[in-house]
């Protein structure tokens, strides 16, 4: 039971104190008085406005701490809920008791890493007869406890691959709370993230189309920049020429994050994890995985971007002249150049933005994840763009050997090499250097691509009516 102290008010009295001992109810006591006034320390004051804010459609001012002792109890109620739910989520074995190794490992699967020596220090806190063990009595009772949403709001507010569309699906998917399973709300995400995805790589396609036209016709003899690429463009096919390759760049999110998602439950669920979540390591192979077999199956929609986004004025009517043709003329085969570099391209990608991803929001949380878990826009954009933006730094030589094999039956006098072929080749002829080539526009479109898909996903979010942070 939570034991608070409340003040009730009486006419031309002063205040008395009353001790509040039972949740389930109003005190027989008080039943008649038709008002309470409740004085709450700042903190609790602070927790109590939060849960308002999302249990009730329109927020009504609360003057100096005053608030109506029904909506009080309901609050307490669901206050004691909360607590009861993570106890029982931490507490895997149902012992009945929390001890420090407990809260080290529920902490890690989520991506926050603490010593044992810290989570002692939690316990103690909370432990009153020194045997380092927590029990469900002394849980509800700590003092230093919040409504303890924290566990799973890390899931809810820390999406990463969901919301943020740089162009490239490579990222480890998302993780999601029981309750949004159950609920459904998990596909309403994904509609989002395909939304928002759909509207960022349209925003930055001339960006895009400039980074594979650098990568395939870059050299030491043509030194493409960004400003001739963009004229070169336009003056070959004016304003629309810079959006060539989009429409299946668009077209290709849905059946690619459907896909990957799917694979990385059925993956999770292959691996014997009756977790919620996943740690790292078990992340990063159930994801890598995913992303395999998603770009096994869309491959060829790759292949047919990278050939429209090089294509000049009139040589394909559309999306499915280009399949025709270069079945036609190159053979199944050709829909799947570059394969074996993109795939590999997944392992660097996919590791070090997790990787990156995770220190980041470990870091965050250990400093500044106390009083609530929602980080706030721009850390999540910040994030989202630094690891986004280190994945792709390590993949990219991958990255552009795979648009090249790709590209090598439309480029006029280019034979066809390997993968290991065309490192020699590019190592031998420009260096270092020139397995960046098109780096400069790649890294310009990942800010707008950061912030646009995020403010998209916000708003196609709330218009599916999923509860907004």
């Amino acid at each position: 039971m939570l034991c608070l102290c409340l003040y009730v008010p009486v006419h031309n009295s002063d205040q008395v104190e009353v001790e509040y001992f039972e949740s389930n109810g109003l005190p027989s006591e008080l039943k008649s008085l038709k008002s309470l006034s409740v004085l709450l320390p700042s903190q609790e004051f602070s927790t109590y406005r939060k849960w308002r804010k999302k249990t009730m459609k329109t927020e009504e001012s609360v003057h100096d701490g005053q608030l109506d002792f029904e909506e009080f109890v309901h609050y307490l109620q669901d206050h004691e809920k909360d607590l009861k739910l993570v106890f029982k989520s931490l507490d895997r074995k149902i012992a009945g008791q929390v001890n420090a190794n407990v809260i080290v490992n529920s902490l890690r699967d989520l991506g926050v890493h603490i010593s044992l020596q810290q989570a002692e220090r939690v316990l103690q806190s909370m432990d009153k007869n020194g045997t380092m063990t927590v029990d469900w009595i002394e849980w509800k009772k700590s003092p230093t406890l919040q409504p303890a949403e924290n566990i799973p709001e890390i899931i809810l507010y820390w999406k990463h691959s969901t919301i943020f569309d740089v162009g490239e699906n490579m990222m480890v998917p998302d993780e999601f709370t029981s309750e949004e399973h159950m609920t459904g709300m998990l596909w309403r995400h994904l509609v989002a993230g395909g939304g928002a995805g759909a509207v960022s790589r349209t925003c930055t396609a001339p960006l895009d189309r400039l980074k594979v036209l650098m990568q395939v016709h870059g050299s030491h003899g043509n030194n493409m920049c960004i400003m001739s690429g963009l004229t070169q463009m336009i003056k070959e096919g004016g304003m629309r020429s810079l959006w060539r390759g989009n429409g299946i760049n668009v077209i290709k999110i849905a059946p690619e994050s459907a896909l990957k998602f799917m694979a990385y439950e059925q993956i999770k669920r292959l691996m014997g994890s009756s977790q919620e979540t996943l740690g790292i390591t078990e992340r990063f192979v159930a994801g890598s995985l995913a992303g395999v077999i998603a770009q096994s199956t869309i491959y060829p929609m790759e292949v047919l971007k990278t050939r429209l986004a090089l294509r000049k004025t009139s040589q394909y009517k559309g999306i499915s002249d280009c399949a025709k043709q270069i079945l036609k003329g190159e053979g199944m085969t050709a829909f799947y150049k570059g394969y074996v570099p993109n795939m590999l391209g997944i392992i660097p990608y996919a590791g070090i933005d997790l990787a990156v991803y995770e220190t980041l929001k470990n870091t965050w949380l250990q400093r500044y994840g106390t009083d609530d878990a929602y980080p706030g826009v721009f850390v999540l954009l910040a994030c989202g763009t630094v690891s986004s933006t280190c994945g792709q730094l390590a993949s990219y030589p991958l990255a552009l050997v795979r648009t090249r094999m790709q590209a090598q039956a439309a480029v006029e006098g280019a034979s066809q090499v390997s993968m290991t072929g065309l490192f020699k080749q590019i190592m031998k002829t420009e260096g270092p250097t020139g397995l960046y080539r098109g780096l400069t526009p790649n890294f310009l479109k990942v800010i707008p691509a950061v912030s646009i898909s995020y403010v998209v996903y916000e708003h196609i979010k709330t218009t599916l009516g999923v509860q907004s942070r």
